[in-house]
């Protein structure tokens, strides 16, 4: 097995990194405290094709694989979180149901603006009565045959990039079944007018918003129906399959940047006339955290690789994300104690890690929807 990436993979790599350090680092924590939108950053990202990596060049994209859009987020989200969802839902949650289940007409439509970073996506999926069970959505649909036209009504809750998006990808109930039911929908807000409702005050990701999205008598022509009626529960599934893989690489890139923190922190800061790093204590508290790092990057990658491959790989995106986030937590917690005091004031960033990794445990699937997933896949 190659564990190597290639020129081109590593040459994305590292100008994620460098635009990291030079210019999403030195504002992240403004917009963390301030609960802004970094939208100079996500401009400068989208000139540089990172807000459609793996769309193809036809329909606005960088033409790059899978595995290229995940070392982009990984890297981001090592000096801001917030941007690494930003790009993490707009990519994998918006961008590639309709790539993936999109008619021509469809793709040609709403693919390049996505991709080139023009309007921002998002999905319309949690309710406030219906997260992790899909099934239980309420919101409806119902189609007007006369102006063939679907009128939605429902809230959605908890939408990550709610606030700045402009085309939503929408799950709603057009039959009672419980799975067959449910149809997917792009939804332009220019086209079919929709209210953006509370924005979430969080823990952590502040930069990122997290609205309610609110549809009474939505209009939404038949033509933008995504895949076909009925067929929503199966675009769901398969959409969190692959959202798990970019929510594992931002939990990746938050552990990395816990790791690199407490190793630079520990190499400066004395006590006893000793570097922190002197101790055994703290040198395996850094060994800890950098192989959980290591372990938890090749479980992201094989998945990412799978997906690209075209194989299943609904077992391998739940373990990544599942080790990847816990992973995330776990070296948050490490950094703040190593960095003791001043690891629980807002001057040092592992204060921010630690909020930021919290959610990575949540969103895309509890880890204890993800322990479910794997059993499913041993036991049945």
């Amino acid at each position: 097995m190659d564990f190597y990436l290639n020129d081109e993979q590593l040459t994305l790599q590292q100008m994620c990194r460098n635009i990291g350090i030079k210019e999403i680092r030195p504002v992240a924590a403004k917009h963390d405290r301030d609960h802004t939108f970094p939208k100079e950053t996500v401009d400068k990202l989208a000139e540089l094709g990172l807000m459609g990596i793996y769309v193809p060049s036809e329909y606005g994209g960088a033409g790059m694989d899978f595995l290229s859009y995940i070392l982009a987020v990984e890297e981001i989200s090592r000096y801001c979180a917030s941007t690494g969802v930003i790009i993490s839902a707009h990519t994998s949650l918006a961008i590639d149901p309709i790539y993936r289940f999109g008619t021509k007409m469809q793709k040609e439509k709403y693919l390049p603006s996505l991709a080139l970073g023009k309007n921002i996506g998002c999905i319309g999926l949690t309710e406030p009565n219906a997260g992790t069970d899909v099934s239980g959505i309420i919101t409806t649909a119902n189609l007007d045959k006369s102006k063939n036209e679907w009128i939605i009504n429902g809230q959605k809750s908890f939408i990550t990039n709610g606030n700045e998006a402009e085309v939503c990808v929408l799950f709603a109930r057009t039959d009672p079944h419980p799975h067959r039911g449910l149809t997917a929908f792009i939804v332009h807000k220019q086209e079919s007018p929709f209210v953006v409702g509370k924005c979430e005050e969080k823990m952590g990701i502040c930069a990122s918003s997290t609205t309610s999205l609110i549809f009474e008598d939505c209009r939404v022509p038949a033509e933008n129906v995504l895949g076909e009626p009925g067929l929503g529960f199966k675009i769901a599934m398969e959409t969190l399959n692959g959202g798990r893989i970019g929510i594992a690489a931002q939990a990746l890139g938050i552990a990395q940047a816990a790791l690199d923190d407490s190793i630079q922190y520990s190499k400066t800061r004395k006590q006893f006339d000793k570097t922190l790093s002197s101790f055994q204590a703290i040198q395996w508290q850094v060994a800890d955290m950098a192989t959980r790092i290591e372990a938890a990057r090749l479980l992201l990658y094989r998945a990412a690789s799978l997906k690209d491959q075209g194989e299943n790989y609904i077992k391998e995106s739940a373990m990544a994300k599942l080790y990847a986030s816990e992973t995330a937590t776990f070296c948050a917690h490490k950094a703040i104690q190593i960095h003791g005091g001043y690891g629980y004031i807002k001057e040092f960033a592992v204060e921010r890690y630690y909020r930021d990794a919290r959610i990575t445990e949540i969103y895309e699937g509890t880890s204890e929807a993800q322990r479910m997933v794997i059993a499913k896949s041993f036991l049945n």
